[in-house]
């Protein structure tokens, strides 16, 4: 063990000692989750989706404006007129809302619905409709209790019925299927699962191949080290590589772009380290397997890219077709985000992900192996 640690550690300050390493390590990767964490954010937290409305209010009195305060208190995203094509719905507020509701008539709000638009978006915007003339009617009834005329009812007095705490709560979660991970909840994770295995494939490819072109590792098997303690000191310094990439991004993600690790960070920690032991593995027998160092990056970055793309690292998995979604399980990038998705985007616990890391530990396993097989001085 302790030639083990003397190879992973000098290895590791040699890799920091390159200043180029950073940009990999750090900056490209944070770029791409800031990037990719905005292009993909959802309206709002994907347990509480906000599906697009357009509101037409034609009321020139106090109750359509208000009407429309509910409508977001509700949960609805209400568009401007200019990307009403982007609406599931259309919620029309008539003319005489205000009048007619004081007056002591009823009113119709109109409900239209946009050919080809979301049934899901739009059932959810019919219960939130009915929600949203619920509270309407309470607090107007409310209102009227304060005072023996309902038609002197002020902008003011109902304001202040709304801003009153509710003595009843509803807590609503997400039934059935789950939602589709959103904002950096899905760039994070799935940019660190891409880039960790990139680095660590083309550190320990290009090093492998690199010492062995410069003699260092024939003359490291003149001193009293087994090819097997050198392999394994190798991929220790990697995993030792890794470690500092994964605390590094944990550590933005929970402080710096708010993705919601909590009690799960321990089960996100030891998924990210056996990956990182898989993309070790992998990095050390791609570095056997070319004498190029050229040749050896290429093959690293190209397989990255693939592994990233098929594994769910771009695009979420749950919107793509069901091939797409086998082939994930097929690599250990879509098992790791499998895993990382159930721990952060879905709340799942440490239960949730024990067949994930099995898998991950059986890729790293044969990589293992493989990589002491091909190992070459």
């Amino acid at each position: 063990m302790k030639r083990i640690r003397a190879i992973g550690h000098n290895d590791l300050r040699l890799f920091l000692k390159n200043k180029s390493a950073y940009i990999w390590l750090f900056a490209v990767p944070l770029a791409f989750v800031y990037f990719m964490g905005f292009a993909n954010r959802g309206p709002g937290d994907p347990y509480n989706r906000r599906p697009p409305v357009l509101v037409e209010n034609h009321d020139p009195g106090f109750l359509g404006r208000i009407f429309l305060d509910e409508l977001d208190t509700q949960g609805m995203w209400l568009l401007h007129p200019t990307n009403h094509e982007t609406t599931a719905r259309t919620i029309r507020i008539p003319t005489n809302f205000t009048s007619r509701v004081l007056g002591g008539e009823q009113s119709k709000v109109g409900f239209f619905q946009r050919d080809g638009s979301a049934e899901a978006d739009a059932a959810l915007i019919e219960v939130r409709l009915v929600r949203a003339l619920i509270a309407m009617n309470s607090h107007l009834l409310e209102a009227a209790t304060q005072t023996n005329a309902p038609a002197t009812i002020t902008e003011a007095q109902l304001r202040a019925v709304r801003l009153k705490p509710d003595p009843v709560s509803l807590q609503a979660t997400f039934a059935g299927r789950k939602p589709v991970p959103s904002g950096f909840n899905f760039s994070l994770p799935g940019n660190l699962v891409m880039y960790l295995m990139m680095n660590l494939m083309i550190f320990g490819g290009a090093s492998v191949a690199a010492e062995r072109r410069n003699g260092v590792i024939r003359r490291l098997l003149v001193h009293p080290v087994t090819k097997f303690e050198l392999i394994l000191g190798k991929i220790y310094g990697l995993m030792l590589l890794g470690a500092v990439q994964i605390l590094f991004f944990l550590a933005v993600g929970k402080f710096a772009l708010g993705v919601n690790l909590g009690a799960n960070l321990p089960a996100v920690t030891l998924t990210l380290l056996v990956l990182g032991w898989v993309g070790s593995s992998l990095g050390v027998l791609i570095g056997s397997l070319f004498a190029a160092e050229d040749r050896v990056t290429g093959t690293c970055v190209l397989t990255s890219l693939l592994m990233g793309a098929l594994g769910g690292c771009w695009w979420p998995l749950e919107i793509a077709p069901p091939a797409f979604q086998t082939m994930a399980l097929c690599l250990p990038t879509g098992w790791a985000l499998k895993a990382l998705h159930q721990l952060i985007s879905f709340g799942s616990g440490f239960g949730a992900v024990l067949v994930p890391l099995a898998v991950l530990l059986g890729f790293g396993t044969a990589a293992n192996l493989l990589a002491a097989r091909y190992f070459r001085s």
